[in-house]
């Protein structure tokens, strides 16, 4: 990969930020694009004399992509929302994948989800399956990942829970039944580079990527718990409250949106026979093995105090 160029669209956010890690250590030359280029300057120590760009990209302005993927060898869409699903799910997808293949690139890859459905009742999950199909017919090639949720030290789902759970001493639990198979993002990472790096291999197929646990909603809280060592009331809450929260969702801190409530009546797990983070030669890493490394601010004392020690 040495001096290979590698386009990464939204690649200062959560996910994006290791994936450029994971090539810069491989070696690439890494083009950083999005719409604020300064908000993934903290990227540019991580690489050597020119070894990162920055420009300026917005999916929804074809133009600035074509730019984006000018002259590179593969590129990695990571563009996501919880809002405007199709401007950027759909449309922006297409979009993406048009300027790479128009730009020449050897490989495309394409972050969707797990669960994306195009008969899914969640406007997120069926975008999500539809950008899929634009990406395919624009680079017929291109890989396709669909992660879990995707848990790391700046994540907004562990560390959301985590929060709460050290905040308030009665923790309302939503679909306490629902199943996770949270993945690590350095994970997820690897296996975006690896894909990027090798496309002969993965050319065009669909990769579903979880960890190595399973947890419920009530299970998984309550794991949080001890990792922190905080010893709250948690009430399960009824699907008919919980669907009325959502329906709130637009808020200001509501504790969660329509479309987030409609993704929880489906377990977000890996799909059985499906090809995952083992096919990409990654190997998952449990949840116990990192968490509490970023979890303990949440402790009572900080890094004083011990896991499983109630506040």
């Amino acid at each position: 990969m040495n001096d290979r160029l590698v386009t990464l669209l939204g690649g200062g956010g959560f996910l994006g930020r290791y994936v450029a890690q994971e090539l810069l250590r491989a070696g690439a030359r890494v083009r950083i694009a999005q719409r604020k280029p300064r908000d993934a300057f903290f990227l540019r120590p991580l690489g050597g004399v020119g070894q990162t760009q920055f420009i300026a990209a917005d999916v929804t302005r074809p133009e600035t992509i074509e730019r984006a993927c000018d002259g590179a060898d593969a590129v990695l869409n990571l563009v996501g929302s919880w809002s405007n699903f199709d401007a950027l799910h759909v449309q922006g997808a297409q979009t993406a994948a048009q300027a790479a293949a128009r730009a020449g690139a050897a490989a495309f890859v394409q972050i969707s989800a797990i669960g994306a459905d195009p008969d899914s009742q969640s406007n997120y999950a069926r975008s999500k399956a539809e950008g899929e199909h634009a990406v395919r017919e624009a680079f017929p090639g291109a890989t396709i990942l669909r992660p879990t949720t995707v848990f790391g030290r700046e994540d907004a789902f562990v560390n959301r829970f985590a929060g709460m759970i050290a905040t308030l001493p009665v923790v309302p639990v939503l679909r306490p039944q629902a199943k996770f198979q949270p993945v690590y993002v350095a994970d997820v990472a690897e296996a975006a580079a690896r894909a990027l790096l090798e496309p002969r291999h993965h050319d065009g197929r669909v990769y579903e990527l979880g960890g190595p646990d399973v947890l419920t909603m009530a299970e998984l809280l309550r794991w949080i718990a001890k990792a922190v060592g905080r010893d709250p009331a948690f009430v399960e809450l009824p699907d008919a409250l919980g669907s009325m929260l959502a329906t709130f969702g637009s808020l200001p801190g509501a504790p969660i949106t329509r479309e987030q409530w409609k993704m929880l009546q489906r377990d977000a797990v890996v799909s059985p026979g499906a090809e995952g983070l083992e096919a990409l030669g990654v190997s998952p890493t449990p949840l116990a093995a990192v968490a509490p490394n970023w979890l303990v601010r949440f402790r009572r004392y900080g890094r004083f105090g011990q896991a499983g020690e109630p506040a």
